[in-house]
Parts: structure tokens; sequence; C-alpha cells
């Protein structure tokens, strides 16, 4: 009975060790494949983006970026920001998500490759809202500046007052149309912005209707003297 039972045991063992040697050749090639595609794909990558940031570098975008105040930005936060370096790492990683999504297929990982896949289509918003961020990020330091040079030269006061009330409106705008382009709770981000847009509209008029009320009253004033002489 001992020596049946030995038997059955030292067979069971068995059948389970060529299984799991089975399943191991039957998987080590796809391993090894995964592993070359991941390797060769970091280095097709990596090449890519340093490609991207060299040919941007040539056609002088970085000095454009840092005329428009992007230096500014990058001094303000402490971090080095480009335009030439921001789009080859946006490239890089869209590669890199597309390489492990390929491994996962091969190595069969369904979950993964949907969870990349969803990545991957969400990618092109990312880089569309980064564009926004970036170019209105430019687009406020510009306006800030000229708002302070043009108050400047036109002898009034509070320059950088209106440069930095231009500028940060500017910057309200950029971050509402990122958050839309994100996807990112739309319906509060286009309630937020009808309010800033009426907020607005009724301090123009406000300012508009106490502040200027002196002045239109000395132009018609001045239009009734004109018509009487």
């Amino acid at each position: 009975m001992s020596t049946y039972y030995g038997n059955a045991y030292s067979s069971a063992v068995t059948t389970s060790l060529q299984a799991l040697y089975s399943r191991l050749i039957g998987f080590l090639p796809e391993f090894l494949v995964a592993v070359i595609i991941l390797i060769v794909g970091w280095v097709v990558a990596v090449f890519v983006a340093k490609l991207v940031k060299q040919v941007l570098n040539s056609l002088k975008l970085d000095e454009v970026g840092d005329k428009l105040g992007l230096d500014e930005l990058s001094a303000r936060t402490g971090v080095r920001m480009s335009v030439s370096g921001t789009v080859a790492w946006l490239v890089k990683w869209f590669l890199l998500v597309a390489i492990f999504l390929a491994a996962a297929d091969i190595l069969g990982l369904t979950q993964i490759s949907a969870f990349l896949n969803s990545v991957l289509a969400y990618i092109p918003m990312v880089i569309a809202a980064a564009g926004i961020m970036l170019i209105g990020t430019m687009v406020a330091q510009f306006l800030a500046r000229l708002v302070r040079h043009s108050v400047k030269a036109a002898g009034l006061h509070s320059a950088d007052l209106l440069g930095s009330i231009t500028q940060w409106a500017v910057m309200v705008f950029t971050v509402l149309a990122t958050l839309d382009q994100l996807g990112v709770a739309q319906p509060f981000v286009q309630t937020l912005f009808t309010g800033i847009i009426a907020m607005l509209a009724i301090a123009g008029g406000l300012a508009f209707g106490l502040g200027g009320k002196e002045h239109a009253s000395k132009v018609l004033d001045m239009i009734e003297k004109d018509i009487k002489s």
C-alpha cells in the first residue's frame, strides 16, 4: 500500500514539474521577445526624443519661447522649461507607452494592455493640453510685458499692477481651457468660465459707468457748446 501511495505521489510531482517546464518553455520565447522590444524600444524612444529636440532647437523655437516670457517663468518656478524639451519629453513617453503596450500584448497581459490602451488614447489630449498651457503661459508673459511697457510709455501709474492683472487673467483662461481639453469636470469648468466672463462684463460696466461718468458729461457739454456756437 505504501509503495502504491509513493508511486502516486511521485507521479503527481513529476506531472506537475513537466507541466511547469512546458509552460516555462512556452513562455520563455515570448518573455525574451518582450524584453528585446522593451530594450530596443527604449533606445529608439530616447533617440527620437533627442532628434526632435535638436530639430526644434535648429528652428530657434526655444529662443521664441524665451522672448515670450518662458525664461521668466522658468526663473520663478526654478524648473528649466523649454519648447523643445517639453515636446521631446512628450514624444518620448508617447513612444514608451506604445512600446509597453506591445510588450504587454506579447506576454498576454490583457488587463495591463487595456490600461495602456486607455493611456495611449488619452496621451494626445495631454499633448494638446500641454500645448495650450505652454502657449497660454507664453502669451500671458508677453501681454504682461506689453501692458507694462505701454503704461509706462504713456506716463501712467500702476504699470506693474496692470501687467500682473493681464497676466493672471490670461492664465486663468489658459488653465480653464487646459482642464476642458483634459475633460476634467467639464460642466464645472464651463460654468466657471461663463461666470468669469459675466463677472468681467459686470465689473467693466460698473467701472465705465462710475469712473467714466464725469468724462462722459464733459464730452456732452463740449458737444452742446459746439452746437450752440
